[in-house]
């Protein structure tokens, strides 16, 4: 019994990246309607549970100290969604408020790691939602387009091989003040169909056509992401650089993994006090 009580499970929490995002409209409740080319990276958070008869959370990592434990925490929102009581901790790898989905991977890895704890069913779509739009698109894991106000879920087409350079300034952008500089909130979608996309070059093409929508009014709200920008697209091999969701953070997407790994080494020597992390996009 001893053993059992031990017993835990951990899940993986990878940062989610918007290679493009479109704001295509505003419902009555003031939800926005987006379409966005979702992927995943192997860097990430990581999510632990063990057996308790008790909610309990703790923090780790890096930016732990970034990310007070409260009541509003999506990992301990998830927990209460499971019904269950856990120790939980969550080993905090992501920069927080930072447009890559580390509150709403945290959640999805939460939910996973509790259902096999528990050998129960995943909530329902809709029970997931309110945690927030990123959530369902979180516990895929996989590339996916995401479209409505993150309910509808479309499979991507297989995408090439790609790494990416992440970089954040330590600036934390919040969403609601990105969204209430969005000049116009009915902006055209994505393409009906996501082309097969044979090379990263191809990636990269495509993506030179698409838009993050939300890009110009953070920007207002947090210049240096231009700053992040112009450091990612000055490294040799990068095909294209653009900021990720609502911001701070940015990519630059490059064809292998040594240019990555190169690249993300320059832009952290030239600026030390930014968070940069080489990474795989995952399939």
């Amino acid at each position: 019994m001893a053993t059992e009580a031990k017993a835990g499970h951990s899940e993986f929490a990878p940062a989610k990246i918007n290679l493009t995002l479109h704001i295509t409209g505003q419902r009555a409740d003031g939800y926005h309607l987006l379409d966005s080319l979702v992927v995943f990276a192997d860097v990430g958070d990581r999510v632990h549970v063990h057996a308790s008869d008790q909610l309990s959370l703790q923090i780790t990592g890096p930016q732990a100290a970034a990310l007070p434990v409260g009541d509003d925490n999506l990992v301990l929102r998830a927990a209460r969604l499971m019904g269950a009581t856990a120790a939980i901790t969550l080993e905090k790898i992501l920069p927080v408020a930072s447009g890559i989905g580390g509150g709403s991977a945290d959640a999805a890895a939460t939910l996973r790691a509790l259902a096999r704890l528990g050998g129960q069913n995943l909530p329902d779509a809709g029970a997931v939602l309110t945690l927030g739009a990123d959530v369902p698109v979180c516990l895929t894991g996989r590339a996916t387009r995401m479209q409505g106000v993150g309910e509808r879920l479309i499979a991507a087409p297989p995408l090439p091989t790609g790494w990416l350079v992440l970089a954040n300034p330590g600036v934390a952008v919040a969403t609601p003040d990105v969204f209430r500089g969005l000049s116009r909130k009915d902006n055209p979608p994505m393409p009906r169909e996501i082309p097969r996309l044979r090379s990263t070059a191809e990636l990269a093409a495509f993506l030179q056509m698409m838009r993050n929508d939300m890009e110009l009014p953070a920007l207002a709200v947090a210049p240096m992401i231009g700053t992040l920008k112009s450091a990612l697209s000055a490294q040799p091999g990068c095909l294209i650089a653009r900021m990720s969701g609502s911001g701070a953070t940015c990519f630059g997407l490059f064809a292998d993994g040594l240019t990555a790994s190169a690249a993300a080494r320059a832009v952290q020597a030239a600026q030390p006090g930014w968070w940069v992390a080489p990474a795989q996009m995952l399939s």
